[in-house]
């Protein structure tokens, strides 16, 4: 168990936590979630003593063992195999100890039984498969540490931290890494540990697949809500809105008194009511405070339509220095495709990408792009080739040439970037700002294709939620790398495998994909009995896509019309707390109305989605 009181904690003049409680029992799964820079992180090292408290305390129950990835590696000559096995330092002592040339019988036979019951037979065992679930290779296991790059070191850390003895798992981003298929297999390996998992995470899919409750990091505070994310910002949106009627009605009331002391507060005959008016006033105090997320919004121009299809590829392949990766590519994008491309890391979907986006021209084949078709091609390799020494108006300003300043900003300002965002240096911008800025960047002249290789790597949740909803109002064609399953789930119809060397259309959809590489790698149990049987379920999951589309187009549609709606109710709301006017008062009635019947239809598309994907008869 782990019960923090009082806690207090600052960063010069910042304060990150004041007088913050929370307790968390053994066993729970809990995500950790919060605005960037709130101290999610700092949390993390006070509760592991690499931070200590200013005021109050952190109490961890004996015997809790806790575990977390380390941000670096000691000691990079260490072979991978051998690093990992010494996350459990006393089978790694023991078995040293084992080594001197003066050890007594009775202590080798203690040494012995000790190793036996800590498992020490198996624990190459176990450090192999936690290292194979994670992408490496048994290849890769006697080679040096240095010998990898920053991303697979992150991986080997991981590993560590998951091997080590412990009952208890502090996990800060540790999807950032990994891709599709090991993100996968992380999140099988956590919901089957009966350890407890604290979990910071921007990934909304497994942040629901994963806990039982969601620890919000705000204004200094920690709140603990039951559930998963999905439940928990349901709760928190009931709890914002209760807080703006609340504070609407304490307004309203306070008008309605102020408005009579105003009157006759010097009028004798009134004079003692106005008084009790102006003490009902002074006690009932400030109004109750409004916390309201930040919004994010992101908006991809609208491209003229294109009737034919934007890219065929007809017996293509694809490489580099004469060697191929890709082979046998025979593909077609049409103008309203959805795509997202699975396969593992160094399988070649980026080089795909490269080969769609025009990047990387094919070594043989044949490849037709549609007339006047414009491509815009996001990778996060591109963010290191923006110049740090410019703003963001500055480096979009020397593209539109014909542009105004006006339509500069929008353009920075339909992906999140404020004025003073924008006239700040690009060297002092975050990870995600600088992927908004290559979004506002590659947009500028409304494309007909949005080539997007892991555009969520650096985003928030809000972040990411803003770049789905911009996918889904966007009117072009999209091909999408990316391991945030939510985002492919929510933005995808189509689903692309590159694999063995070549890229063919998956008939299944991504749980069949998932249970597809867990049972491959032996973790989810057995595989089906015959192959025909995983013939009719990727024949149904065919289908049900099929199915799907067109009311997943009507819902994205339902989407875009109730944003608008709401934002107009909102106005009308405010300018009625101002002032009371028939006209308004009309139109907020009828806008009710239509607000209900398009969430009465939202919702019945969204039943027959449901019944759809769980096998149900669907729409007729």
């Amino acid at each position: 168990m782990i019960e923090i009181k009082d806690l207090s904690f600052h960063f010069g003049l910042r304060t990150l936590f004041e007088n913050a409680n929370l307790l968390l029992p053994d066993g729970l799964k809990v995500g950790v979630v919060g605005l960037n820079g709130c101290g999610k992180s700092t949390l993390f090292k006070l509760i592991t003593g690499e931070l200590f408290p200013d005021g109050g305390k952190i109490e961890i129950s004996r015997g809790t063992q806790i575990s977390s990835v380390a941000q670096d590696i000691k000691d990079p000559s260490k072979r991978l195999l051998e690093f990992v096995l010494e996350a459990d330092k006393e089978i790694t002592r023991l078995e040293k100890e084992l080594t001197r040339a003066d050890l007594s019988g009775e202590r080798m036979a203690e040494i012995y039984d000790r190793l036996d019951a800590l498992g020490a037979h198996a624990a190459k065992a176990k450090a192999s498969a936690i290292l194979s679930g994670l992408g490496f290779e048994n290849t890769d296991f006697e080679r040096p540490l240095k010998e990898f790059s920053g991303g697979w070191q992150v991986r080997a850390n991981l590993a560590s931290a998951l091997y080590a003895p412990s009952n208890c798992l502090l996990l800060d981003e540790p999807t950032n890494h990994l891709d599709l298929e090991t993100s996968a297999w992380l999140e099988n390996y956590l919901a089957k540990t009966d350890k407890t998992v604290l979990l910071i995470s921007h990934d909304r899919h497994i942040l629901n697949r994963l806990c039982d409750k969601i620890v919000h990091v705000e204004q200094g505070l920690l709140k603990l809500y039951n559930g998963n994310y999905d439940t928990y910002e349901r709760t928190r949106e009931a709890e914002q809105e209760g807080a703006r009627l609340a504070a609407a009605k304490h307004e309203r009331v306070v008008a309605h008194l102020q408005s009579f002391v105003d009157r006759f507060r010097y009028k004798a005959s009134k004079a003692k009511q106005a008084q009790s008016r102006i003490k009902m006033i002074e006690k009932m105090g400030r109004p109750p405070a409004v916390i309201k997320d930040p919004e994010v919004h992101f908006q991809f121009p609208s491209p003229t339509r294109l009737t034919q299809a934007l890219v065929t590829i007809e017996d293509g392949v694809a490489g580099y220095d004469d060697k191929p990766v890709l082979q046998h590519l025979t593909l077609r994008v049409e103008p309203d495709d959805r795509i997202a491309l699975l396969g593992a890391n160094g399988n070649g979907k980026s080089t795909l990408a490269k080969v769609l986006s025009h990047r990387l021209l094919l070594m043989s084949g044949r490849m037709t792009v549609a007339k006047k078709i414009k491509i815009a091609y996001f990778s996060q390799h591109q963010t290191d080739e923006l110049d740090v020494d410019k703003t963001p108006y500055e480096q979009l300003s020397a593209l539109m040439t014909d542009a105004t300043e006006t339509q500069i900003r929008a353009q920075l300002g339909a992906f999140g970037l404020n004025k003073a965002k924008s006239d700040t240096l690009i060297g002092k911008l975050s990870g995600g700002e600088k992927s908004r800025l290559l979004l506002a960047l590659i947009t500028r002249d409304a494309p007909h294709l949005l080539i997007l290789d892991e555009p969520t790597n650096h985003l928030d949740i809000l972040s990411r939620q803003a770049l789905l909803e911009a996918l889904n109002a966007y009117e072009g064609a999209v091909v999408l790398i990316t391991h945030d399953l939510h985002v492919i789930e929510m933005a995808c119809d189509t689903l692309w495998l590159v694999k063995d060397g070549t890229c063919q259309i998956y008939r299944g959809d991504l749980e069949d994909y998932k249970n597809s590489l867990l049972t491959k790698n032996g973790r989810a149990g057995q595989a089906s009995d015959k192959e025909n049987s995983a013939e009719v379920r990727r024949q149904n999951a065919a289908r049900r896509r099929a199915e799907l589309a067109p009311l997943k187009k009507e819902i994205r549609e339902l989407d875009k019309k109730m944003e608008k709606l709401h934002k107009r109710k909102l106005e009308l709301e405010n300018l009625l707390l101002q002032r009371y006017d028939a006209d308004n008062s009309i139109e907020l009635a009828l806008l009710g109305d239509q607000i209900g019947n398009l969430e009465e239809r939202w919702l019945f598309l969204n039943e027959q989605c449901e019944q759809i994907m769980s096998g149900k008869e669907g729409v007729s």
